[in-house]
């Protein structure tokens, strides 16, 4: 950020024409939404019984999730091309309240869930996303990555998942390196190299994507020398995987901590994954994040009525759905369809997938979730970022999510507070909106962090398009990370909707580092409390 116009000082002539929705849509982009839904089902499948296996629940519960996401979900949701189903973010959520509350107790925390989703989707609470710091948000999905794991990497060798807690998720790993079961640690060893290797074949990665690959080769080792144990759906599949929710323990104190998890968790990870597919999306279609809200919490209120696991958006599947050229919600619809019809046709058929194969899979999973590149880039906005996603990281993976998250959040505002914000500042920035004719002037004054950038988003979000919105940091002292991110996904977005922007009065600002979403401080002796 400089004192000059920034690089958003332009005017674009609008977004992209894009393809027509509902069945309008259907009609018009059957052929390419049919093929991307075919390509996004061969990576579903194996996914939503890993992550169901990892989660503690039966592994059908994983394909009901898939089906109901992609034929109910995706019909309510906000969003176009990107994809709901079981993710590995919510395999910690569901490991632990299946864990505390049974599987039919941790399907009645997901009905309830689903429910508040629904009532935060018509309270228009979509916005509140912006008051999570982006380096706690990381943390946490790292701490999740870590988590994932440090329970996967049992089954890979052959051994079972110990489900430790605290020190203890790290000091059980090296009994299972040491009492591996050799032809089962090499179906893990082999699903592993297949995730990292396969991707890097170009085309033919597109078309046959790496976990099926992954489940195919382990399966062929498994049929080679016997080695299991192997995936049991049990009698009758899909149709004997329905199960009804127990709500007779829900106003215990476990079972309203994880339905408040069920909701923090779905709701911020897709809510962030439907902002990133946005950015992604070739049409610069805008999600509407109240209605995806809506979205998920009917799914996830469907899904667990039946014995599914509850789902959010996911990102990776998303991005495949852009890249095999997706074009409506249909990919979405169709890739539930097939997950339903393979299930039913040929349930023998999973039944032969080793477990080590899909622990490979989920190990991978959790490294990306947790990819030291994440931490390098942390370090690179600046050394707090770094910090507090670091400490939320291990918070989460030695203690709890929640109190990870909250820890990161605690940090965040203290630092805050040291950097000068006054405490009337800091959950209320300060701000003025003037209009005249085609100009708008937003006058930024004080402190603008994740903790008082809700009020601006609401700001922003109720600028009339195609005007020319002038925002003036001259009386600003410290502007952090999460919102130097949010005023440039702002900018990207109202250019696109042929409108202009320009930053003035920020050349007292100095960055923490190199990076352009770095933390911006003015000198001591400029601070305004």
């Amino acid at each position: 950020m400089s004192g000059q116009p920034s690089s958003a000082d332009s005017t674009a002539p609008g977004r992209p024409v894009p393809p027509k929705d509902w069945l309008p849509g259907l009609a018009e982009n059957w052929k390419s939404d049919a093929v991307s839904g075919f390509i996004l089902f061969l990576i579903a499948l194996p996914l939503c019984l890993g992550i169901a296996l990892a989660s503690g629940a039966p592994p059908i519960a994983g394909i009901i999730s898939g089906i109901v996401a992609g034929t109910l979900a995706n019909l309510l949701s906000g969003s176009y091309v990107t994809i709901n189903g079981p993710a590995a973010g919510m395999i910690v959520i569901v490991l632990g309240a299946v864990t505390e509350l049974g599987f039919a107790g941790a399907l009645a925390v997901g009905v309830v869930a689903g429910g508040i989703q629904i009532v935060l989707g018509f309270a228009k609470a979509g916005k509140l996303t912006g008051f999570f710091p982006l380096s706690v948000i990381h943390g946490m999905l790292a701490g999740i990555g870590l988590i994932i794991m440090s329970g996967q990497i049992h089954v890979a060798l052959g051994r079972e998942n110990p489900r430790e807690h605290g020190f203890h998720i790290l000091t059980a790993i090296p009994h299972s390196f040491s009492n591996l079961v050799p032809a089962t640690a090499l179906i893990g060893l082999a699903a592993v190299l297949v995730m990292v290797f396969w991707p890097m074949l170009g085309r033919i990665a597109k078309v046959v994507p790496a976990p099926l690959v992954a489940v195919i080769v382990g399966t062929g080792i498994s049929l080679a020398n016997g080695a299991g144990p192997l995936l049991n759906l049990g009698e009758g599949g899909l149709l004997s995987g329905f199960e009804s929710p127990d709500f007779s323990g829900l106003l215990s104190g476990p079972a309203i901590k994880w339905i408040v998890l069920y909701v923090f968790v779905a709701s911020l990870e897709s809510l962030l994954t439907a902002e990133a597919v946005d950015k992604l999306d070739p049409w610069q279609r805008r999600a509407n994040m109240n209605k995806e809200l809506i979205g998920k919490g009917a799914g996830n209120m469907v899904s667990s009525a039946i014995g599914g696991l509850p789902m959010i958006a996911e990102v990776v599947r998303s991005k495949a759905n852009i890249l095999n050229g997706a074009r409506t919600r249909w990919s979405n619809f169709f890739h539930g369809v097939f997950l339903a019809g393979f299930v039913l046709a040929a349930p023998s058929v999973l039944e032969l997938i080793p477990l080590a194969a899909l622990a490979g899979i989920l190990l991978v999973i959790g490294f990306k979730l947790a990819h030291p590149n994440d931490f390098r880039h942390a370090l690179h906005v600046g050394k707090v970022d770094f910090a507090l996603m670091l400490v939320t990281a291990f918070t989460v993976l030695l203690t709890d999510l929640l109190i990870g998250v909250a820890t990161g959040i605690v940090l965040g505002l203290i630092w805050a507070v040291i950097r000068g914000t006054s405490l009337g500042n800091l959950f209320k920035p300060a701000i003025a909106v003037s209009e005249e004719g085609e100009e708008i002037s937003i006058q930024l004054r004080k402190a603008l962090g994740f903790h008082n950038f809700i009020p601006l988003r609401s700001k922003l979000d109720a600028l009339p398009l195609g005007k020319t919105v002038t925002l003036d940091f001259s009386g600003v002292h410290y502007v952090d990370p999460t919102v130097m991110e949010r005023l440039h996904d702002f900018e990207v977005g109202y250019i696109a909707d042929a409108g202009r922007v320009v930053r003035v009065g920020d050349g007292h600002l100095t960055p923490d580092s190199h990076h352009e979403f770095s933390t911006r401080t003015a000198p001591k002796s400029s601070a305004r409390a």
